[in-house]
């Protein structure tokens, strides 16, 4: 048995000596992991980053081993990000939340798109973290629990949208809402697809909305919760990006 795909790095753990257990988002195989001997050497080393993207090749002897991975770097985007540690935190968050939420083995090929265009967009801090919360957005969508956030639940408008039931991950609007203003969840004005002025607070507030449900819908039923990395990135953009 074996592939071969287009991937981005998302976990390495070591494994022996000089081999590690290296986790990959792939187009046609979805999350899947190998093993690669030699990793600790120095080739393999600057590849075997989180967020790197690499050719890779998989080799087993059948089906469900685990097999091993070759690789040949494409883009490195790792060290673009060394000292931006805001970056980092969202590189670890988006990893391992794809690591936590995504089924092993089925193509995601929408979800790696995404997660590309997030990767490249790291650097410029004015630009990923609402391409973050909508990558998770994405997650939510093509595993089935999309949010229906294009009319109110209560009246059907499209006008005014301004929160989320958290029952029913629908939008409401406004005038709705106000009565259950404590029970229901912010929707931000860039989730709407709004022409508005971007802030930290409408980043916190969507990634309060899509970790919502993130964890009812997708870790809980399994007995996962949201990862610490995840908690982080929110502290250092709570923070302005420091801490």
């Amino acid at each position: 048995m074996e592939w071969q795909d287009r991937a981005i790095i998302l976990m390495v753990r070591s494994h022996g000596e000089s081999s590690a257990i290296v986790e990959v988002l792939t187009p046609q195989y979805g999350r899947h992991a190998g093993l690669v001997r030699g990793a600790t050497g120095k080739r393999l080393r600057g590849i075997l980053q989180p967020g790197n993207v690499v050719d890779v090749h998989w080799r087993a002897r059948l089906s469900e081993h685990l097999g091993t991975f070759s690789f040949e770097a494409v883009e490195a985007r790792a060290p673009a990000l060394f000292d931006n540690a805001l970056a980092l935190g969202g590189l670890a968050s988006a990893s391992a939340m794809a690591s936590l939420t995504l089924p092993e083995r089925e193509a995601q090929p929408h979800i790696f798109e995404a997660f590309d265009v997030l990767i490249a967009q790291m650097p410029n801090v004015e630009i990923w973290p609402a391409l973050y919360v909508r990558w998770e957005a994405g997650v939510l969508r093509e595993l089935g629990y999309g949010l229906q956030l294009d009319r109110c639940a209560a009246t059907g408008s499209a006008e005014n949208l301004t929160h989320v039931s958290p029952r029913s991950g629908q939008a409401v609007c406004a005038e709705a809402a106000k009565p259950y203003l404590d029970k229901l969840l912010i929707l931000p004005g860039f989730l709407r697809r709004e022409p508005a002025p971007l802030n930290s607070g409408d980043v916190l507030a969507g990634l309060t909305l899509t970790g919502y449900f993130l964890e009812r819908r997708v870790l809980w039923p399994v007995d996962k919760v949201l990862p610490e990395a995840r908690k982080r990135m929110i502290e250092r953009l709570e923070h302005g990006g420091h801490g």
